[in-house]
């Protein structure tokens, strides 16, 4: 074993709930180890302002994420990022991770929290007009769209939120939602029904993608009538939720029927010494507060554990 790559802790995913893991574990004086095959924050950058984030009135999740990954280094945490894990053995004391360059890490202990990413319509043209017209985040691509028209998809907190936030550019945006009513709190609600800019079309949802070069226009289809109307856009933003990143595990650990980790209230996996935590997590609330709260019971968990496995160990030396 490379003492050098061996590591109390492994972290996979450097989204809140990864790197609160990891503040706390290496708070703790636990050799940690983050590994993302993204940038350190996961779809929390993707927020152009956090304001219920407890004790901060107002930030971006930019601002949080570098925040939250300058903590977990001061406190020792190695993070490593835009890596891609080849093998994964979660099995027995000592947990073995491959990265595809050939990189072998061994940890006592492993915290999944590799989140999610944005989930798509899967109708035509949008592949197509990816980047293109499409997109799926409004801090990235709101500027864009500046002085234009577009519409946005979705019902939920993200999607409300996201169009009042996308009328600081556009002239007009247009929510479709395919229910007669939204998901989102009621706060979210009212501040998009009292923005000028912002019209509805509900029971509605949109079947089909149209352009040249770029996105021109968007076959929107009444979930009622089953009329298709074909209604011009500059662009589109899409909010219906995330899938988990959970495809690499396999059947290394129970998942459910939407791919989500099963966990227990200590976000213990059904595989000693594996916990997880955040977006991946089977759980009715996704929030960044939720995720932080999950990767400090993951992390706390996971020292509890360690602690009692050094104990048998020194045991089993002495007998």
């Amino acid at each position: 074993m490379d003492n050098n790559n061996h590591y109390d802790a492994i972290v996979i995913g450097a989204g809140p709930a990864g790197l609160t893991a990891g503040i706390y574990l290496s708070r703790a004086r636990l050799k940690t180890l983050i590994v993302s095959e993204g940038v350190a924050g996961g779809q929390m950058i993707l927020t152009h302002e956090i304001a219920n984030y407890p004790g901060v009135e107002s930030i971006s999740g930019y601002q949080l994420s570098n925040i939250m990954k300058k903590q977990a280094k001061s406190f020792g945490c190695d993070i490593k990022t835009n890596v891609s894990i080849s093998e994964l053995n979660l099995e027995g004391d000592t947990k073995h991770l491959v990265l595809n360059d050939g990189t072998t890490f061994t940890g006592n202990s492993v915290i999944l929290a590799p989140g999610g990413r944005s989930r798509t319509l899967g109708v035509t043209g949008e592949d197509e007009f990816k980047g293109k017209g499409i997109s799926y985040c409004a801090t990235c691509d709101g500027d864009f769209f500046t002085g234009k028209e577009i519409v946005v998809v979705g019902g939920g907190n993200s999607a409300l939120e996201e169009a009042v936030s996308l009328t600081k550019y556009a002239s007009k945006v247009t929510i479709i939602h395919q229910f007669d009513h939204f998901q989102a709190f009621e706060h979210a609600v009212e501040e998009a029904k009292r923005n000028d800019k912002i019209r509805f079309i509900m029971e509605s949802t949109i079947a089909a993608f149209y352009g040249s070069e770029k996105l021109e226009s968007v076959d929107i289809k009444n979930l009622k009538t089953g009329e298709i109307t074909n209604f011009a856009t500059d662009g589109a933003f899409i909010f219906i939720g995330y899938v988990p990143n959970t495809e690499f595990l396999g059947n290394k650990v129970s998942l459910n029927q939407w791919g989500e980790i099963i966990v227990n209230s200590d976000m213990a996996t059904g595989t000693e010494g594996v916990y997880a935590a955040g977006d991946s997590t089977a759980k009715k609330y996704r929030q960044i507060t939720t995720a932080v709260s999950d990767g400090t019971i993951a992390a706390l968990a996971s020292a509890s554990y360690l602690n009692e496995l050094k104990t048998r160990k020194k045991q089993y030396l002495n007998n």
